[in-house]
Order: C-alpha cells, then sequence, then structure tokens
C-alpha cells in the first residue's frame, strides 16, 4: 500500500520584480516523510518552503496540504487564506521568540490567541513539549537566558504547539555556534521517528543524507533534481548537483 500524499505542489511561480525565482517547481510530499531541500544560495530553496505557508505568495501555481488546496493564480478567500497557513508551523534561522516574554508564553500564544484553546490546555501541552526537546524546567526562564540552541528548541517547540499537519524548517542551524549544531538536529531527528511530516531547507548535507525520504535539489528556480538521499546525493545524475555536493562536501 502507497503511502497517501500530504503535500502537492504544482508549478509554482514566483518572482520579485523582474527576477523570477521559482519557474514552476512541482513535487509531492507523502504523509510521514521527510523531505530536505539543498541547492547553492539564490537557487529558490527558501521561496520554496516560504510558499507552503504563504510567507510568500506564489504569483502562479497550485499547493494542496492535506484537505486544503490554494490556487495562487486566483482571488483567494482571507478565510481559506488562514485556513492554508494554518495547516503548517515554521520553524525560522533565526528563532524570532518574544524577548519579553518568558519560555512558556512564547509557546501558547498562538494556541491560545489566534486557535483560541483554553490557556490550562495549551500549558499543559507546553510543558510536555519542553520536557520533548529537551528543555524540561525552563518554562519559566526568559530567551536571554537560553542558549542559541536551547532557543531553537524552543522554536521547534512553539510550531509544535500549534498541531500542524506540517512542519517547516528553514536552515534552522544556520545561526547557530558550530558546537550547538548537534542538539537542534537531534530533535529534528527524534520528530522523524515520531512520524511527523517535515520539509527543511538544509546546508548540512549530511544531516539530509541522514534523515530525508526524499531530496530536492534547487538550481535557478527549478527542481533540478529529486530522489532518495542515496541518488540525490549519493549517486547524484545532473552535472550540476555533483558540482554543488563536490563543492560542500569537499571544499579543498
Amino acid at each position: 500500500m502507497s503511502t497517501p500524499t500530504l503535500v502537492t505542489v504544482a508549478d509554482v511561480t514566483k518572482s520579485f520584480g523582474t527576477n523570477a525565482v521559482l519557474k514552476g517547481v512541482s513535487f509531492e510530499v507523502p504523509t510521514g516523510s521527510v523531505t530536505t531541500i539543498i541547492g547553492p544560495s539564490g537557487s529558490g530553496k527558501t521561496t520554496v518552503l516560504r510558499s507552503l505557508n504563504a510567507l510568500e505568495r506564489p504569483d502562479t501555481g497550485v499547493i494542496t496540504i492535506g484537505e486544503v488546496r490554494v490556487d495562487f493564480s486566483t482571488d483567494i478567500p482571507e478565510a481559506e487564506f488562514y485556513r492554508f497557513r494554518g495547516q503548517s508551523g515554521m520553524v525560522f534561522q533565526a528563532h524570532n521568540l518574544f524577548p519579553h516574554k518568558t519560555v512558556l508564553q512564547n509557546i501558547i500564544e498562538g494556541p491560545v490567541i489566534v486557535q483560541r484553546r483554553a490557556a490550562d490546555e495549551a500549558r499543559a501541552d507546553a510543558i510536555d513539549l519542553l520536557r520533548s526537546v529537551g528543555l524540561d524546567g525552563k518554562q519559566d526562564q526568559y530567551p536571554y537566558q537560553l542558549s542559541g540552541g536551547q532557543q531553537q528548541r524552543v522554536g521547534i517547540a512553539r510550531a509544535l504547539a500549534l498541531k500542524p499537519k506540517l512542519m517547516l524548517f528553514d536552515e534552522p542551524t544556520s545561526a547557530l555556534d558550530p558546537e550547538l549544531v548537534g542538539e537542534v538536529l537531534a530533535v529534528i531527528k527524534d520528530l522523524a521517528t515520531q512520524g511527523w511530516t517535515m520539509v527543511i531547507v538544509t546546508h548540512e548535507i549530511r544531516f539530509a543524507q541522514q534523515v530525508a525520504d526524499q531530496v530536492l535539489f534547487t538550481d535557478g528556480g527549478v527542481v533540478l533534481e529529486s530522489g532518495p538521499p542515496s541518488s540525490v546525493i549519493g549517486a547524484p545524475k545532473q552535472e550540476r548537483t555533483q558540482q554543488f555536493l563536490r563543492r560542500i562536501l569537499d571544499p579543498l
């Protein structure tokens, strides 16, 4: 039995002025799978990710997440637009925590304010999530009292608190000191084993190789190569993919 598809991206385009950043991107993400997007700077990978929750609104194309289908070539009713955005949770390069709020307050704000969930329920969920990301007992601390890696893990817990169908990660370790990268990647690996559906933009090629079910290599605004990591990273077919990986994996 084949795994059902959670995400379908069909012929998505996006331009900033005269700069065509996405030129007809299409792919699918099976439920419970991990898709990593790799590629050089400026290749469109972050724009692809941000299109999945309309932080960047595509010019044309259709994106379906679960039962919510949005055709960006048409006028989208506001309620449907926000329903689409509610399907996913985003973890950013910088954790973007509210500095004046405690860890707990940061995590429960979305569930309570946006989703109108009961504060007691949201608080109990937040405590459980903090435990799951290795931050048990940190709920009353403020972001400045945490390391960069701990702040990023709070960011992950905050996204999970919204109970999304899809988790999106935009280079979640790029702003961290090298010694803190591993603790964040370990949390993401654990989420993968739990069956979360995730799309991750990353420059950590070895991590992508270990955790991904599917790798997309983007260049020039298109998905140039896609498939399992054993293919795209282990034995890439496209010369451009081969060139990129040589530079990343064998820089000297």
